[in-house]
């Protein structure tokens, strides 16, 4: 263990390069999945059939195709057509499409669970479709849907790690560097695991301690 110890403190700084990238590609994908997926939601559960149907159709593609094939087709696959990314790039818009289509369905199911007649109530009272949405669905929503949401972000914290595989040098693609330069990848990769333990575990807590904060009580 003492060896694991000494070849760590050796490599660590080299692999913490690889954290900036990791979390930046983490937040961006994230932040695009929470917009795109409060659109889908929106249109799934108030749209016309059309907007529906297209809403539909992305959330079962994007759920139903992996994440590896996704981010090909967009780093490897879209050039031929004259639509390329930089590796990074790739990367984000792959990520935060997948977790959109997920994210749509955390959220619809939390403004389900909100009582109808709240929608129904804030029509009486002169607001539009829109507006009751915003204003008294959604802040009910958004506090319901943490635990999910949460989940879906430890989830997507480790998922940024196949982003190596088009060239984005995150932490497991430095792993990988030391790996073939040492051959010594039971330890290396027993580092990384270590920092993925480290970040989603920090993540939960952080996520944790916002759902207390906004948690009305006797809900």
């Amino acid at each position: 263990m003492s060896a694991w110890f000494d070849f760590a403190i050796e490599h660590l700084p080299y692999v913490l390069l690889g954290v900036p990238t990791t979390l930046g590609l983490w937040v961006s994908a994230m932040t695009i999945g929470a917009m795109l997926g409060l659109v889908l939601a929106w249109a799934r559960i108030y749209g016309n059939r059309p907007i529906y149907v297209i809403a539909t159709i992305y959330v079962e593609i994007f759920r139903g195709t992996p994440m590896l094939v996704q981010m090909f087709f967009i780093y490897l696959g879209l050039p031929e057509i004259g639509i390329v990314f930089d590796p990074l790039t790739a990367a984000v818009i792959a990520i935060g499409l997948n977790t959109a289509a997920y994210q749509a369905e955390y959220l619809r199911g939390a403004v389900r669970s909100v009582p109808m007649g709240q929608m129904t109530a804030a029509r009486a009272l002169g607001m539009g479709k829109f507006q009751g949405f915003v204003n008294i669905i959604l802040p009910q929503a958004l506090r319901r849907v943490i635990p999910q949401w949460s989940n879906e972000a430890i989830l997507e914290l480790k998922y940024t790690s196949i982003a190596y595989a088009i060239g984005v040098t995150e932490i497991t693609a430095r792993a990988e560097k030391i790996g073939y330069e040492t051959f010594q990848f039971f330890e290396v990769f027993l580092l990384i695991a270590a920092i993925y333990v480290v970040m989603t575990s920090i993540v939960a807590q952080l996520l944790l301690l916002l759902e207390k904060k906004v948690s009305v009580p006797g809900l």
